[in-house]
């Protein structure tokens, strides 16, 4: 693989860890923040204190506050900010790409659904970038904190695209020895999956504040990526995908460990405290948040049954008591499986 221009936009936890990756495979990095101070820190300490700690970020990765300075000349474009912001700093890149007369890539690596329009984030990238300026168009999807991939974790991710081309290239830009990058073409189940997972990641933090084990915690990851993979099955996904990197994978990883924002909202509405003050406390985008409320409606659009997320919209939404919302998903009659 020959050296890339690679423009990282969003410096968060994930977006810096993803430039990590690429710096450490000898790409030229390009990580655009908003925020002056955050571009300081990472040139003059490698350090993004506010996201990761003391954890060393490779001298190649670049910070700049200037998007253009990011994105000119840039070969692959990853977008990992917020769903809520994805639009916002899509037209950005789209000014800058218009004025440079420029092609790219571009890789969302953001887990979520727009609220509203029930759009994907591949979907709003599509929308917002004209396809003149579109190398190739896809995401990043799998089980993979940005905690454990900049101390060399072994991760394992899937680089997905309707155009098999593309994920290929994503592979062999982002691949090493601890970072392992499978290829897919099924975006729409690979979306939908990372971005309901993390419904149920809140479900199972939740679990954890009200002192259940295994048993509890296994039938809620089970039925769970039930109920997700139903919902993408009524959009045409392929049910395999929901047994693979971007399905069971990272349905793992986010309900199951304390580097997920979601798990952890999940533990503090367990016990008891009000969403804004979660939020507030969190002090970082929890998708699952505004996520529940879009599974939510998209279940009743398509009449799939969904009672886990339902469940979830009403500790939610509607302030209702966790434990007796846990209480009455038992107390639902039983069916058989695989329904």
């Amino acid at each position: 693989m020959s050296r890339e221009i690679i423009a990282v936009l969003g410096a968060g936890s994930w977006g810096t860890a993803l430039a990590n990756v690429a710096a450490e495979n000898g790409h030229d990095v390009r990580l655009w923040s908003h925020r002056a101070e955050q571009v300081d820190e990472i040139n003059e300490t490698h350090r993004n204190s506010r996201y990761l700690g003391e954890h060393s970020i490779n001298e190649g990765v670049v910070a700049v506050s200037d998007m253009k300075q990011a994105v000119d000349g840039a070969d692959l474009v990853l977008s990992v900010v917020p769903t809520k912001a994805t639009r916002e700093v899509a037209q950005q890149l789209v000014a800058i790409l218009e004025e440079t007369n420029h092609k790219v890539v571009v890789m969302a690596a953001t887990k979520g659904i727009e609220p509203g329009t029930y759009k994907r984030v591949s979907e709003m990238l599509a929308e917002e970038i004209p396809s003149k300026y579109l190398g190739g168009l896809g995401i990043i999807a799998g089980p993979s904190h940005a905690e454990g991939v900049i101390k060399h974790d072994p991760t394992l991710v899937t680089a997905v695209s309707a155009d098999l081309t593309v994920a290929k290239y994503v592979q062999g830009v982002l691949s090493n020895q601890v970072f392992r990058v499978y290829t897919n073409t099924d975006v729409v189940g690979s979306e939908i999956g990372a971005a309901l997972k993390n419904v149920i990641a809140i479900g199972a933090g939740a679990l954890e504040s009200l002192g259940y084990d295994v048993n509890a915690k296994a039938a809620l990851f089970t039925r769970g990526l039930a109920e997700i993979s139903r919902l993408g099955q009524a959009f045409g996904a392929n049910p395999i995908t929901f047994m693979g990197l971007a399905g069971v994978g990272d349905l793992f990883a986010t309900a199951t460990s304390v580097y997920s924002r979601n798990y952890r909202a999940g533990v503090q509405l367990g016990e008891g405290k009000h969403l804004d003050d979660v939020v507030a406390d969190m002090g970082m985008v929890i998708e699952g948040i505004s996520t529940t409320k879009v599974a939510h409606e998209l279940a009743q659009k398509k009449h799939v049954e969904m009672p886990i997320t339902s469940a979830m919209y009403r500790v939610i939404y509607d302030n209702e008591d966790v434990k007796n919302v846990m209480q009455l998903l038992m107390g639902r009659p039983v069916s058989q499986e695989g329904k």
